[in-house]
C-alpha cells in the first residue's frame, strides 16, 4: 500500500462534502493527508513530511463523497434544463438516457427534439382534462376520467388515492408503490423504470418514486442512481474496498492505460488502480497485469510445486519452512546462509555479485542442447513466477509483523527515554517494508514481458537495489530489541527506510518515464 505522503499533492477531499452522521473536524481529521504524517514522520526526522511535485508516477485524482456525487448529478441538471428549457425531471431523464453524456444530449436534441424525447421516454404532453398533481384521489379527479378503476387490481373505491406521470395512465396508490418497491428492491432498477401502462415507456421521474415509495426503498432509489452516475461516467470509479460509499475521480482517459499506471487512494485508505480497480500494481500496466494473471491461472497446474512453503537446504538438504517476510534464511542444522529466493549463498547478497533478480539467459545452442525451447521457456516463466509469489507471500507475512511490532513499540517505549510519537517509526517502516513487497511482486511480471535491450538491464540494477535493500530494512525489523541497542536500532531502521523508500521511487520513476516515452519494448502486444 502506498504511504500517505506519496499522495500529498493529488489527494483532494471536499471536507464539507460529510456523510450523515459524521463532524466535519471528524471528517477533516480523518482525510488531512498532510497533517497525519507530519505527525507519524516526526519520528523520521521530517524525512518523509516534506511536500514534492508531482512525479511521474503519480496522477491527480479526488475522492468524491456521496453528497458530491448528488451535487454533480444536480449541477448537470440544472444546465441542461436552463439550456433546453425543459422541466428539472424531464432534463434529468434524458440525461441518464444518454448517460450523462451532454454533448451527444445536445446535439441530437437539436436536430430532432420530438424524436429525442419519445425515446428517452419524457412525455411533455398533459391531457387538458387531466391533472398534473401526481397523486390525487379518486373522487377529486376530472369528471371525464369518473368513475376511476384501477387497471391493475381492479378497486374502484371513490376514496381511493391514486398516481400518475405525464403520460397521465393511473394506478391506485397501493398499486403503485408495489410495482415501484419490486422494480426497486427486487430488480435493482433505477434509471429506467416505465409507467406500469402496458406498452407505455414514460420513465416515471424521480419526484414522483419520492413521493410513492417509503423512505427505505427510495433511500435505494437514491443509492441505485448514484451508482448508475459513477458506472456511466468514465472518469468516476467506485472504491472497491468493502462498505465503502466513496467514488474516486480521476481523468485518465482509457487510451492512456498503456502508458500510465493510474494509482488512486480513496479517503478510506484503499490504494487501487483506477483503470482497472484491482489493488496498486505499479509498475506493471493494466493490460501486462491481464495477462499475467490470466498466465498465472493456465499454468498453474504446471507450477503446482512452487505454492509449496518449504524447501531444501542447498547444504544439508534439510527441510525448511519460512515463517517470515525476510529472505535471509539460516538453516538450523548446519547453520548455512542462503537466499530464500535464488538459494544462493547470503553472503553475496550484500555485494555487487548480488544477481538474484536476473533470469540467467543461455545461449541457444546451450538451450537446445540441453532442453527442448519449451522447457527453458516454462522454466524462464518459473523464474519470475517464483520470485512474484515469493514477494506476495513475504508482504503477508511481513503483515503479521505489525502485531509484533506494536508490542515492540511498547516495550521500546518502557525501556527507553522515547515517547510514543518517536517509536512510531517501527510501523512506518514495516508499511515501507510491505508497500515496497507488493511493487517488487509487480516488477516481476512487468520483467517476464520486456524485451531484453540496454534499458532492461537499467530496470533489473534498479530493481535489484530495491530488493537488496527491502530484504536488509525486513531484517533489521525483525531483530529482537536489546536495551542497551536501542537507539542503534532506530537509527539503522531510520536510515535504512529512508533509503528504501528512495529507491522505490527511483524505480517507479524511471519506469514510468519509460512508459511515457515509449522506452520500454515488449514481447507481447500491450495494446
Amino acid at each position: 500500500m502506498a504511504s500517505d505522503s506519496d499522495y500529498d499533492d493529488d489527494f483532494m477531499v471536499d471536507t464539507d462534502d460529510i456523510m450523515d452522521g459524521d463532524s466535519d473536524s471528524d471528517f477533516a481529521s480523518s482525510l488531512s493527508v498532510s497533517d497525519n504524517d507530519e505527525a507519524d514522520d516526526m519520528a523520521f526526522d521530517g524525512a518523509f513530511a516534506e511536500k514534492h511535485e508531482r512525479k511521474a508516477y503519480e496522477v491527480e485524482f479526488s475522492v468524491q463523497s456521496v453528497r458530491n456525487l448528488v451535487d454533480s448529478q444536480n449541477k448537470e441538471i440544472e444546465q441542461v434544463t436552463t439550456i433546453l428549457g425543459l422541466p428539472s425531471k424531464d432534463a434529468a431523464t434524458l440525461l441518464r438516457y444518454f448517460r450523462w453524456n451532454k454533448e451527444r444530449l445536445f446535439e441530437r436534441y437539436m436536430d430532432a427534439p420530438e424524436n429525442v424525447l419519445r425515446s428517452a421516454g419524457v412525455s411533455n404532453f398533459y391531457n387538458k382534462n387531466d391533472t398534473k398533481h401526481t397523486i390525487i384521489l379518486a373522487k377529486d379527479l376530472p369528471s371525464t376520467q369518473q368513475p376511476f378503476t384501477c387497471d391493475i387490481c381492479c378497486d374502484d373505491d371513490a376514496s381511493l388515492a391514486t398516481a400518475a406521470v405525464a403520460c397521465g395512465h393511473r394506478f391506485c396508490i397501493n398499486c403503485y408503490q408495489q410495482y415501484l418497491t419490486q422494480k426497486i428492491k427486487e430488480d435493482g432498477e433505477s434509471r429506467r423504470i416505465e409507467c406500469p401502462q402496458d406498452k407505455c415507456n414514460v420513465i416515471v421521474d424521480e419526484a414522483t418514486v419520492q413521493q410513492v415509495v417509503d423512505d427505505k426503498t427510495w433511500a435505494r432509489y437514491r443509492e441505485l442512481l448514484n451508482r448508475t452516475f459513477v458506472d456511466d461516467n468514465d472518469f468516476l470509479r467506485w472504491c472497491p474496498a468493502p462498505d465503502c460509499e466513496y467514488a474516486v475521480e480521476c481523468h485518465v482517459p482509457s487510451t492512456s492505460l498503456t502508458s500510465i499506471v493510474p494509482t488512486v487512494q480513496c479517503a478510506c485508505g484503499d490504494v487501487f488502480c483506477f483503470g482497472c480497480g484491482l489493488p496498486d500494481h505499479q509498475p506493471a500496466i493494466c493490460s501486462i497485469v491481464k495477462k499475467w494473471l490470466q498466465k498465472c491461472l493456465d499454468d498453474s497446474e504446471t507450477a503446482n510445486w512452487i505454492s509449496a512453503h518449504t524447501k531444501e537446504c542447498p547444504k544439508c538438504h534439510s527441510t525448511i519452512e519460512k515463517n517470515g517476510g525476510c529472505n535471509h534464511m539460516t538453516c538450523r542444522k548446519c547453520r548455512h546462509e542462503f537466499c530464500w529466493v535464488c538459494m544462493g549463498p547470503w553472503s553475496e547478497h550484500g555485494t555487487s555479485w548480488y544477481n538474484c533478480n536476473r533470469f540467467d539467459e543461455r545461449s541457444s545452442s546451450e538451450a537446445r542442447e540441453s532442453q527442448t525451447q519449451s522447457r527453458l521457456s516454462l522454466e524462464r516463466y518459473l523464474h519470475y513466477y517464483n520470485r512474484y509469489a515469493n514477494h506476495e507471500q513475504s508482504a503477508k507475512l511481513d503483515q503479521d509483523l505489525y502485531q509484533k511490532t506494536e508490542k515492540k513499540m511498547e516495550e521500546m517505549q518502557q525501556t527507553s527515554d522515547l515517547s510514543w510519537i518517536e517509536v512510531q517509526f517501527l510501523k512506518k517502516a514495516v508499511d515501507i517494508t510491505v508497500q515496497c513487497r507488493m511493487t517488487l511482486k509487480w516488477t516481476y511480471a512487468f520483467a517476464f514481458y520486456l524485451s531484453k535491450t540496454n534499458q532492461t538491464a537499467i530496470f533489473e540494477d534498479n530493481q535489484r537495489d530495491l530488493e537488496m535493500a527491502t530484504e536488509q530494512l525486513s531484517e533489521l525489523l525483525e531483530k529482537p530489541l536489546e536495551r542497551e541497542k536501542i537507539a542503534q536500532l532506530r537509527q539503522a531502521v531510520l536510515d535504512k527506510a529512508v533509503y528504501v523508500k528512495h529507491r522505490r521511487e527511483i524505480l517507479l520513476e524511471d519506469t514510468a518515464k519509460g512508459l511515457l516515452e515509449g522506452r520500454w519494448s515488449f514481447i507481447v502486444d500491450v495494446k
